[in-house]
């Protein structure tokens, strides 16, 4: 179902269940309450009707709808449009898989709108009913659990990512024959993805505290967003890290598949040498033997006795020489 949950918070409380979005701008509207609507990539007429209600603005509508948007943060008159982009690390497949989030947050109002399986906004809504204290504090305290929520998301990917550059730092010095040029290369790839959905995260928390004051944000609301801010701060260094690791890793293994490709040149040329110089040492009695194997009369070696053992003494001293010549060049 594209609305997965919707309720309506009145201090902190939650004081109703609607049935349909109708009923929930209803009871918003009649008990002054914060309505908190979840959509997981909902239908053009849902997406209208909540748009209609709340006042948003086109443009972010559009960018809610077809999705494929940039991690960033934009203010549309009172209402704040943040867009996430959630990770997370697939064991079994060991790659990093990302998600998208919408959240549109008014005076009265937060509205969600997912485009994949994460982050998971239940457990988030479960963190912030057990603490009526911080869901009082207003909409902006349903933006920081779901900031917060994304931001500690990541650590699972850090670690499954740390895990695998472990791995290819073990085998790029051991001779396993495994080329990996094209892992090392991949999971460069998800790192920069993943530093694009984290990077822009620093710049949009810093707008959010620059504006606290301005917009009114709770104090206490401000100083858990320098947390998420400071743990996003940390995420991006190691990030920072994998990358140069993950370039360094390249440049190593293509030296290390360079050198096994000289050596293994150095070991053929070896081979061709001695293959080379005894071919050349069975030359020289093949042209004695070709030559006296002629059978012409007019030959004064055929009819000399010792022509038989002076053709062998021939074919005898040519090997010889040839083999001390090679021999001498270490060919042989």
């Amino acid at each position: 179902m594209p609305i997965i949950d919707n309720a309506v918070y009145v201090d902190g409380t939650r004081i109703a269940d609607p049935v349909s979005l109708d009923q929930t701008f209803e009871y918003m509207r009649a008990r002054k309450g914060l309505a908190w609507i979840g959509l997981v990539r909902p239908t053009d007429e849902e997406l209208t009707t909540v748009a209609a209600e709340f006042g948003l603005h086109g443009l972010a509508v559009d960018d809610a709808r077809n999705g494929h948007q940039r991690a960033k943060l934009e203010r549309y008159g009172d209402t704040l449009f943040v867009v996430l982009r959630p990770a997370w690390y697939d064991d079994a497949a060991e790659t990093v898989e990302f998600g998208e989030l919408h959240v549109f947050v008014g005076h009265d109002f937060v509205v969600t709108v997912r485009h994949g399986d994460a982050p998971d906004l239940s457990r988030v809504r479960r963190r912030m009913e057990a603490d009526p204290d911080l869901l009082r504090r207003g909409a902006e305290s349903v933006l920081y659990a779901i900031l917060d929520e994304v931001v500690d998301q990541y650590d699972p990917v850090i670690r499954g990512v740390e895990n695998d550059i472990d791995e290819i730092e073990d085998a790029l010095f051991a001779d396993t024959g495994t080329p990996l040029s094209r892992r090392i290369y991949e999971l460069s790839g998800e790192v920069i993805a993943f530093q694009r959905g984290t990077q822009p995260l620093t710049g949009m928390l810093d707008a959010l505290l620059r504006g606290g004051s301005k917009y009114g944000v709770d104090v206490e609301l401000q100083r858990l967003l320098r947390d998420v801010n400071d743990h996003v701060l940390r995420l991006n260094d190691r990030i920072v890290s994998f990358r140069a690791i993950l370039d360094n890793a390249l440049t190593v293994n293509a030296t290390i598949v360079t050198q096994r490709q000289t050596e293994t040149s150095l070991v053929q040329n070896e081979q061709v040498k001695k293959i080379s110089g005894w071919a050349a040492i069975l030359f020289g009695p093949t042209l004695v033997g070709a030559i006296y194997g002629m059978n012409f009369d007019v030959m004064p070696e055929l009819h000399w006795v010792w022509g038989y053992p002076a053709a062998l003494g021939l074919m005898a001293t040519t090997s010889l020489a040839l083999w001390v010549v090679f021999k001498r060049k270490k060919w042989m």
